[in-house]
């Protein structure tokens, strides 16, 4: 990294001034002074720092951890050169800067701006991953609302989508599994809610969400199983048997297979799938976790 300052225009010589004050009238000149002990020389030589100098210096406190006079350096480029390459640069950086201190919705609404005006560049697939970054390090825990996971899902499916060669692509996709994951563990709390309270219709729609959205998580068994529950206490027995025989054919050796089993057992039923049921369609589509 290197640092370049360009030439800074000199300050009048002292002769010239004085000869001047000889000449201006005393109220202007007593008005002149008073305007100068109002100026506030810090911000002047800001809003005259050259861009390139304010974005390394953004850099290089980036690079040392000094995060918040990164923002302020990142953000001086943007408001004091709008319309040069550094500003674009500084967008991006800054977007970063503040997900890195954990103000993620600055950091999306930064890389926002950024996609809106420059979404064809190359640096458009890392303001897509700050934002997705962003809703992720959001998603609470499954006895709360979901809304970042499902924001993180759709960030990084579109960046999955758009810049499939991007280097980003890889980790969005661990993204949306983990994602994925938090919002089939919210179907099964509220579909367990359901089923406690007997609500089976409810719970039903719940269980059967994980087995048709989310088939590529660790939720899908214990969703059989309840499906296996509900249908028998429902007295749906060929669609308990045919949730008891997807979920043996997709995971034998699983706890919830041999619970589900043995619940078909009591009524002196065994797991049979009915090829013509959703759960065996749905069944095709499982993958496991």
């Amino acid at each position: 990294m290197f640092f370049k300052r360009i030439g800074q225009s000199k300050a009048p010589h002292r002769a010239v001034f004085l000869a001047l004050s000889v000449v201006v009238p005393p109220l202007f000149l007593s008005a002149c002074m008073s305007s100068e002990k109002d100026v506030d020389l810090s911000t002047y030589v800001e809003q005259t720092e050259p861009a390139d100098v304010l974005y390394n210096q953004g850099l290089a406190n980036l690079n040392a951890g000094r995060l918040q006079e990164a923002s302020r350096k990142f953000s001086a480029v943007d408001r004091q050169h709008p319309y040069s390459e550094y500003a674009r640069k500084s967008m991006v950086m800054g977007a970063f800067a503040d997900y890195r201190q954990g103000n993620y919705t600055e950091a999306i609404g930064s890389a926002k701006r950024y996609l809106t005006l420059y979404p064809s560049t190359d640096d458009a697939a890392y303001a897509q991953y700050i934002i997705g970054l962003s809703y992720y390090r959001q998603i609470r825990d499954v006895t709360q609302d979901q809304k970042e996971a499902r924001q993180t899902v759709q960030t990084m499916q579109d960046l999955v989508t758009r810049w499939p060669d991007s280097e980003y692509v890889d980790d969005a996709k661990e993204k949306i599994r983990f994602a994925n994951d938090q919002l089939a563990g919210k179907e099964m709390q509220i579909g367990r809610y359901y089923l406690e309270r007997r609500e089976y219709i409810a719970a039903v729609k719940r269980f059967r969400a994980v087995v048709e959205t989310y088939s590529n998580t660790r939720h899908v068994e214990e969703a059989l199983a309840r499906l296996t529950e509900t249908y028998y206490a429902m007295g749906l027995t060929s669609e308990a048997q045919t949730a008891a025989a997807v979920l043996g054919t997709n995971y034998p050796d699983s706890v919830w297979y041999k619970d589900s089993y043995k619940l078909l057992q009591t009524g002196g039923l065994e797991p049979r799938e009915n090829a013509g049921s959703w759960i065996a369609k749905a069944g095709k589509l499982i993958t496991g976790a």
